[in-house]
């Protein structure tokens, strides 16, 4: 076991002393893949460390694919191990490229000015003395003012900068979010989410020791994404919204607004926050700028309501900030100049432009009789086909003649799958299909 009281001298953090333990151990095959790592609260006590350090220490080790997360269980060591000892073998090494990929939510080539995105980076670096300090736990003041501005502007929520917290990712967020409200409310002790395809959240919220639950508007914590319903993109409607809100306001629940995707809606008019909606009171909103920006790009935030934030400034100077300070310098500029809300509407017409093509590519190959489902918003439309084996079965057909699928839900009689345009180029679009409609009649 790892002694930590001993190193006293150390010259690096304690979480990168366990990330380095855990790491040797896994990769001297000292703890097998699908072996489970030690639960947070256990590693805690026996190394006498803090459970946030601890929680570093395995993010870190999530990151470099060292351990994965599964949703209600822990973390389990992945196969890393022996598939390195491949590659250091020549001619062992062999990555699976797909000539038309629809499962994939990536981005469009076309989609992101990397010149101009480089030459902010490059302002942000340029500010020397800034940058020899470590960022702001809460996230870059001046880039909390922009950002409380942008929402206010881009979704009407009217909030403080004070009242934003900035992360690397919503998961980072969480991290932060959950030990909040088994403070403020310990009484919790439920969280719904909409579907076990939300497993980066429910996983969080496993750890902490919550219940999942799905689609059960009676939790003590209700996860909702109002603009991404359903993978296809549906959205909820105003009524529905305000009845959540109700619901939730009577029976003193929490709800958490995920507004993944709400950039992207095309078919109809932008709906209201929940947050904006409940006047900033049991919401907490989460925003990310992965989808207008590049995934590799990782910002996130949150805003809190008053009972979570005063309850975070009491602690916030304990909590590391994820995310790239020169990112958040970065962008802060880059919203300020416009080029953030120029963005939005490029990939607004980019992607509504590039699934009405998909649509009409679905309708030429499979005929005007397939069922699509096509939601206001989003890169995706679910197909449902006549396929009576199993929907890994179809998986491993496609994949074999190089057409990587989703599969959504699956019956005796049908399959359905998900298909995005985001990252695919239009040409391929009707080449791909074919491909799909050859593997489904096979």
């Amino acid at each position: 076991m790892l002694d930590i009281e001993k190193n006293q001298n150390r010259t690096t953090h304690l979480y990168m002393e366990v990330y380095e333990y855990y790491r040797k151990l896994i990769l001297d095959g000292k703890m097998t893949p699908g072996s489970k790592m030690p639960s947070l609260r256990k590693c805690s006590q026996e190394l006498k460390l803090s459970r946030t350090t601890i929680e570093t220490a395995y993010l870190q080790l999530a990151a470099d694919g060292y351990i994965m997360a599964k949703a209600q269980s822990g973390y389990y060591v992945t196969e890393i191990a022996s598939h390195q000892h491949k590659n250091n073998q020549p001619g062992t090494h062999k990555e699976t490229h797909y000539r038309y990929d629809l499962a994939s939510s990536g981005v469009d080539k076309e989609s992101f000015r990397f010149d101009l995105w480089s030459r902010y980076m490059k302002s942000a670096l340029r500010q020397n003395e800034r940058m020899l300090t470590y960022g702001e736990p809460q996230g870059e003041a001046d880039f909390r003012e922009t950002l409380s501005d942008y929402i206010r502007e881009r979704r009407n929520i009217l909030c403080s900068p004070d009242d934003i917290v900035v992360g690397a990712s919503f998961q980072s967020l969480l991290q932060i979010l959950c030990p909040l409200i088994h403070e403020v409310y310990p009484e919790f002790h439920r969280v719904s989410f909409p579907t076990p395809s939300f497993v980066h959240g429910s996983t969080v919220f496993g750890d902490y020791g919550y219940e999942i639950c799905y689609r059960n508007k009676d939790c003590d914590v209700v996860y909702v994404s109002p603009a991404h319903m359903t993978k296809w993109g549906e959205i909820m409607p105003v009524k529905r919204r305000l009845e959540l809100l109700k619901y939730a306001d009577e029976r003193h629940h929490l709800v958490i607004e995920d507004d993944f995707e709400n950039e992207f809606v095309y078919f109809q008019k932008p709906t209201p926050s929940l947050f904006g909606l409940s006047g900033g009171q049991g919401v907490v909103y989460i925003g990310s700028f992965s989808r207008l920006l590049l995934p590799s790009i990782r910002i996130s935030f949150m805003i809190l309501p008053p009972e979570l934030l005063n309850a975070y400034k009491k602690k916030a100077g304990f909590y590391n900030q994820t995310a790239s300070k020169a990112e958040q310098i970065a962008l802060c500029q880059f919203i300020r100049d416009g080029h953030l809300a120029a963005q939005t509407r490029r990939l607004k017409r980019l992607y509504s432009s590039k699934l009405k093509q998909l649509r009409s590519s679905v309708r030429q190959v499979f005929g005007t009789g397939c069922q699509i489902q096509v939601g206001a918003a989003g890169t995706s439309l679910a197909l449902t086909l006549p396929y009576e084996k199993s929907g890994d079965e179809l998986k491993k057909q496609a994949s074999e003649k190089s057409l990587h699928l989703q599969i959504l839900k699956e019956s005796e009689k049908d399959v359905t799958v998900l298909m995005s345009c985001s990252s695919m180029p239009v040409q391929d679009f009707i080449p791909a299909c074919e491909l799909l409609k050859s593997v489904v009649l096979d």
